[in-house]
Parts: structure tokens; sequence; C-alpha cells
């Protein structure tokens, strides 16, 4: 039995739209690791939200397999939902009611003990407002009590889909902050976000879709390559910093007012060198690679659109 907490393979996702059959998920390919955060990213359209929908068992899938825990879903979902909590859509409070309330009456509905309620609202930083109306949480507070929601099951796998959608930095901070934890604590997150900063921050893991398809999915360090320094080098004469650096054998890339070098450990072996054929630098700055870069390299700026399915695919 596979180790993977989430696997699919093959998926594929139809929906029928006038005359139209419109695909969702394309073959889609996903291993998400135990433990720790893993980041599911991709523009608008490219099919996260559908994927998360299948896996729920919440729409069925066109063909394709799909496993939670090593047990084949939907035909097993029942014997492993419990372990398996979610934020897909915007929760339904009372907003009346306290946020302990809402809490307490969702954990009477479901069957766990009272004591779920104080553990889920500590987990979300929530305790000191437990008492307070819903109707008066901030939008980060709504979200984080959703999540305490989810987690009252005391799941092993957390299913988070856009958490910081519409949140201000605060909020999105505090979802930041929750989620970090509980990756930390041994719960699998499944994090589907478009803020690639906050991602690449929290994410041990991601995978990357379009259209539909897996583009990439590793360690974040893996993808980014993390380890190959480059530098951003200021000098008075580039053209002979270019040549001296060149003759030693770095990779350079010239730009309008700098120069980008490769294929060095430590950024003052160019400072060094340099200096030895009396070129002094003014400016010194270590390239970190970026998901986002990363992400629309694999994208495109403007995303992929959602495809069409060809007249043989059968929708469900």
């Amino acid at each position: 039995m596979s180790d993977l907490v989430i696997e699919t393979s093959g998926l594929h996702k139809v929906y029928r739209s006038g005359r139209r059959r419109i695909l969702a998920v394309d073959g889609l390919d996903l291993n998400v690791p135990p433990g720790g955060v893993h980041g599911f990213l991709g523009p608008n359209g490219s099919g996260k939200t559908t994927t998360i929908k299948l896996l729920l068992g919440l729409t069925r899938p066109t063909k394709g397999e799909m496993r939670l825990f090593g047990l084949q879903v939907p035909a097993q979902l029942p014997q492993v939902i419990d372990r398996v909590g979610a934020v897909v859509e915007e929760p339904h409070f009372f907003p009346t009611f306290s946020g302990r309330k809402n809490l307490s009456l969702l954990a009477r509905s479901i069957g766990v003990p009272r004591t779920a309620v104080d553990s889920a609202l500590q987990q979300v930083a929530l305790s000191d407002s437990a008492r307070d109306d819903y109707r008066g949480y901030s939008s980060g507070m709504k979200q984080r009590l959703a999540i305490a929601a989810a987690l009252l099951k005391d799941p092993d796998l957390l299913i988070l889909d856009e958490p910081t959608n519409g949140l201000d930095p605060a909020g999105i901070r505090g979802i930041r902050d929750v989620v970090r934890a509980l990756g930390e604590s041994g719960v699998t997150v499944l994090l589907s976000s478009h803020i690639l900063a906050e991602v690449q921050q929290l994410c041990h893991s991601v995978s990357i879709v379009g259209d539909g398809r897996l583009l990439a999915s590793g360690r974040v360090e893996d993808l980014l390559g993390e380890k190959v320094a480059r530098t951003r080098v200021g000098v008075a004469d580039p053209r002979w910093a270019r040549h001296f650096l060149q003759r030693a054998g770095y990779d350079v890339t010239t730009e309008p007012d700098h120069l980008v070098v490769e294929g060095h450990e430590h950024p003052e072996q160019i400072t060094r060198l340099l200096a030895e054929k009396g070129i002094y630098v003014q400016e010194l700055t270590v390239v970190r690679p970026t998901l986002e870069t990363f992400f629309l390299k694999l994208t495109g700026p403007t995303g992929a659109p959602v495809g069409v399915a060809s007249s043989n695919e059968e929708d469900s």
C-alpha cells in the first residue's frame, strides 16, 4: 500500500456547458506525501477546485483513479472521510451566535466531544474571541473559524482552497501562522493558493497545474534550484568585468545596468577576483529564485485557459 496521503492517476473531469464539453481536469497525476504543507498551484481555471471537489466526493470523475491514505475514492470514501477536514467554500455560521456556540453545535451534529471545540479554537488562535458574536468577526477571524470547524474531527489531512482570498495583510498573516503550525504538528495540509509569496514561505512541496494537467511537482528548493548561486553585480566598467569573470569560468549575463553572475559558491569570490584586476564592485546582491518566477515560466503571465474536451470524451 502506498504511503502517499493523496494520489491521483489519469484523473479526468468533463463538464457540460450548453453544447460544449469543458475539460476541467485532464489526466492529472497528483502525489502528496504525508506531513507538512503541500502547495497546490495553478492559474484560474486550471482545475484546482475541481480536483479538490473530486477528492472530497462532491463531484464524480469522468475517468481516472484517486486514493486517500491508500484507499480508493469515491468507493471507499466513507472509510476515510473522518480523517479529512476541508474548507472549500465559504462556510455558513449563525451570525448572532458566538464562535464557540457555532462550533459546539457543529461538534454535536457530527458526534465529537465538546473538548474538541476548545482544542480547535486554540489551534486557530481564537480562544480569546470565542465568546464574541460571529457577526463581529473580521474576515480573517471568520476564515480561521472555518478552519477550526474542519479541525473538530482532528483530521490527518486538511484541505484548504484559497483560504486567504479577500483577506487583508493581517488576515493573511493569521492564516499563515495557523497553517504553518498545523504542518509542523504532523497534519498534512493541501493548500490551494494564488499568493505565491505565501506559498513559498509555507510549503515544503508543491504541485503546479495548468489547463487541468500537472506541470511540475516536488520540493520547493529542488524546483527553484536554490543551490545554484546567482548574483547581481554592479561595476563602473561592466565590459571588462564580464571579460575577467568569463575567463574565470563564470556564466555572465549583461543586463542594462548590471551583470548577473552564475557558477560560484560564495559572492565574495566575485569581489576578490575583480578587485585583483583593479575593478571595484559597487553593488553585490544575491538573486534568490522565487516561486512566482518559476510559476510564470510554466504557466505564462496570464495563465492557461480551461480546455475544451474533444468529442469522444464523456461527462458525468
